[in-house]
């Protein structure tokens, strides 16, 4: 019997691990992919909005060579936090279930079946996106995760959003030599685009360079050309390749099998107890991200870090 499961291996998960290693509980984090898998699949090239600082878990120091890390560095810094704590995790092992029998909870994954007197669930919001539900959504050209500019090179690419991930995207295509095109939902660039993109993104918007439609959406993609609706009527383009950024969105469906309570409006913010973290079930409590329902911007590693503390400061052995 476990005194703690912790699910997901993300920064906020080992910082759990971390907590419950320095009072002695007997833990075990499942992730089921690889160690901090969403920090992964981000862009080759990304740089944190953060300060190395504000990405520090349990006082750990993060040393990056400038003062905003890149995704490699913040890599290399939790893989060297795990390894060099001995932190016990199973990586690549999926949770299948979780039912609550009693006093305990009786947890199946893919590979093994635990017993454990508490849950923490900190699984991010990274592996699902938000979908635009339009015809041709589901052609091979269509993505909704963006790794690096090589493949897009003399391509005619469109980008769906107006969020960092999407200018980031545009700008490193474009300037990789890709032909970009930005749909845009509103009417400008997203006011939280790091401060340092957003004239860049601005400016070659109003140059030309980069083609911008702003306060509109795709209508329709097919293999060579995306239709979009604009305030001046439907436009066609030829198009390669769609990148849509549109976000993404926790597994609220993983939640309610468990039992935990979500809001009835659109945010499906999940039930917690702010001063505990604990859900409507006991024993079950909620860290990171997959706090703020579709809220995905709301919490972040530099302020939900502390959640960790606060669970296991309140947790029944």
């Amino acid at each position: 019997m476990k005194d703690v499961l912790i699910i997901g291996a993300g920064p906020i998960g080992i910082a759990c691990a971390l907590e419950c290693k320095k009072k002695g509980l007997d833990y075990i984090v499942v992730e089921k992919g690889t160690l901090t898998n969403s920090l992964y699949n981000y862009p080759l090239n990304m740089t944190f909005f953060s300060t190395s600082e504000k990405l520090e878990i349990d006082g750990i120091p993060f040393i990056s060579n400038n003062p905003k890390p890149t995704r490699n560095e913040a890599l290399e810094y939790y893989r060297r936090v795990a390894t060099s704590n001995e932190l016990c995790i199973n990586l690549y092992e999926k949770i299948i279930s979780v039912e609550k029998v009693d006093d305990h909870f009786e947890i199946k994954s893919d590979k093994n079946s635990y017993n454990a007197k508490n849950i923490i669930v900190s699984t991010g919001f990274y592996d699902i996106p938000n979908l635009m539900n339009v015809p041709g959504e589901a052609l091979p050209k269509v993505m909704h995760y963006y790794k690096e500019a090589h493949p897009f090179v003399m391509q005619k690419v469109i980008v769906v959003g107006a969020s960092n991930s999407s200018v980031d995207a545009a700008l490193e295509i474009w300037r990789k030599g890709g032909e970009v095109t930005m749909v845009i939902r509103g009417p400008e660039i997203g006011e939280r685009v790091k401060y340092w993109v957003k004239p860049d993104i601005e400016n070659r918007i109003e140059e030309g360079s980069i083609k911008a439609y702003f306060n509109s959406e795709i209508e329709k993609i097919t293999p060579s050309e995306v239709i979009i609706n604009t305030p001046s009527g439907k436009e066609t383009l030829k198009n390669d390749f769609v990148i849509a950024l549109t976000g993404y969105r926790p597994n609220f469906e993983f939640l309610t099998k468990m039992g935990v309570h979500l809001s009835t409006d659109s945010l499906k913010l999940p039930h917690y107890e702010p001063e505990t973290m604990q859900t409507n079930i006991k024993g079950l409590f909620l860290a990171g991200v997959i706090c703020g329902g579709m809220e995905t911007h709301k919490w972040f590693i530099e302020n939900s870090r502390v959640h960790a503390k606060i669970i296991v400061e309140n947790i029944d052995k």
